[in-house]
């Protein structure tokens, strides 16, 4: 892998050409002022939602929350009894928009892109769980509103943030590893693989609004089985939109992936998609997958695939068995291997262990990397997660987790829940977002949405 120098790659970061993609924030710069408390709404309250509901607050305005679900929001809502209350984003937009600079979307995940799409389009800064979206259309509609309303914007990878992960993208486009040769990325966690739908309906709870909650999917009358997450295609995306958010992002940016997306039209870049799973499911997940993402040649790097395992519990050995070797990481790296997911990258003088949420890397062999430091010089360092986007929101640096950077990298992941309902392999046109080999499989990237909703 060639070299980047410090000069080079700051350079090439400002112009999209080292893998991340830096956007100046006209929009937010004339809104926001440097040191101003900015006014946020938080779209989905309840679950993970919770942590932003005592964690804004220390940084910023909270001025409005949506749920669709008051058992859910019960906690929210009592901790901020004097803050207005929707069921409905798109009448909270409505209502209150020129009072919000910005929005925090932490709904279910098949509503993330259409309350997200629909707040960068109102002009609003935001902040996104992971994953970005459902479908492999959404996350690339993610990107583009983006960069077309100049919006601040940022995914809740959270360990993107920490130095650790940043000096190991800068150790891998500096060469310290060598040549890239392979990269594996995994979690023990499996799909549900539910093959019927619930049999019978139900009342709706007093405290729902279901209608709202079924969002964009396609309708069905309520069964509180819809309401388990990552059971069912229409509205979760199991692992890979779960944890392989977390654990492939460092070597998504550190190969500079993003390449494929920004690729002269005349070389016809094209990403093949490769799947193997205990069973073809297109209700719900598979218990056990294998994904392999082939990616092409880019400016002066090789082609590599980045092989993703889930629901195998015997991690290491799984990969062990796929590459046919034994990987020595002594005393220290045995453990390791028993967290629940991370990945791997394996380079021609050395490995780079990644923990399951990016935060933390472990170099190997550990005496020919004794002392090197674990803080990038190429990257700012960051002050926080939420903080940052907050702070991108006033017209300050963009966040390492925006949409143009976070949006291709969703756009492959959900690539892969495509590609475990087929047996064939997929080949997918970047420039384009188009599947160009299988004209089924590109219909499941690019759902319909139900009558009254749109991105």
């Amino acid at each position: 892998m060639p070299q980047l120098t410090r000069r080079t790659f700051f350079r090439n970061a400002a112009l999209g050409g080292a893998g991340l993609t830096i956007l100046s924030h006209s929009r937010s710069a004339r809104a926001c002022a440097a040191n101003e408390r900015l006014n946020v709404a938080l779209i989905g309250v309840g679950g993970r939602g919770r942590w932003f509901v005592d964690e804004i607050p220390k940084l910023a305005n909270v001025v409005a929350m949506c749920d669709v679900n008051e058992s859910k929001a019960a906690y929210a809502y009592k901790t901020h009894p004097g803050v207005p209350k929707f069921q409905d984003f798109r009448v909270m937009l409505d209502k209150l928009g020129p009072q919000i600079d910005a929005v925090v979307v932490a709904t279910p995940d098949h509503t993330h892109a259409i309350a997200s799409v629909a707040a960068m389009k109102a002009g609003k800064h935001v902040f996104t769980e992971k994953p970005l979206s459902r479908t492999v259309h959404e996350a690339r509609a993610m990107r583009l509103t983006a960069q077309q309303q100049q919006v601040a914007t940022q995914m809740g990878n959270q360990g993107s943030s920490s130095g650790q992960f940043r000096r190991g993208v800068e150790l891998v486009r500096q060469g310290g590893l060598g040549e890239i040769r392979e990269i594996y990325v995994w979690n023990a966690g499996g799909g549900t693989n539910r093959t019927a739908r619930p049999a019978d309906t139900q009342p709706v709870p007093e405290y729902l609004n279901w209608d709202l909650w079924v969002g964009p999917a396609a309708w069905r009358e309520f069964h509180p089985q819809w309401l388990q997450i990552n059971a069912w295609r229409d509205f979760g995306t199991a692992m890979l939109g779960w944890w392989a958010t977390h654990s492939a992002y460092l070597a998504f940016l550190a190969i500079d992936a993003l390449a494929c997306w920004r690729a002269d039209p005349q070389t016809k870049p094209r990403i093949r998609i490769q799947a193997e799973a205990s069973e073809i499911n297109k209700l719900s997940f598979p218990r056990w997958e294998l994904v392999k993402f082939m990616i092409p040649a880019r400016d002066n790097l090789p082609p590599i695939t980045i092989v993703w395992f889930a629901g195998h519990q015997q991690t290491r050995k799984t990969v062990e068995a796929y590459i046919g070797r034994q990987l020595d990481w002594g005393d220290a790296g045995e453990k390791r291997w028993k967290e629940h997911g991370g990945a791997l990258i394996v380079g021609a003088k050395g490995m780079l262990r990644a923990n399951e949420h990016n935060g933390g890397i472990f170099l190997y062999p550990e005496d020919r990397f004794a002392g090197e430091p674990r803080r990038a010089d190429s990257f700012p360092a960051a002050q926080g997660h939420e903080r940052d986007w907050l702070q991108a929101a006033r017209g300050g640096a963009p966040t390492l987790s925006n949409f143009s950077n976070t949006g291709p990298f969703v756009e492959l992941l959900m690539l892969g829940n495509v590609a475990t309902q087929f047996p064939d392999e997929l080949e997918y046109d970047p420039l384009a977002g188009t599947i160009v080999n299988h004209a089924e499989a590109d219909a499941v990237a690019h759902p319909e949405y139900r009558q009254g909703w749109s991105l």
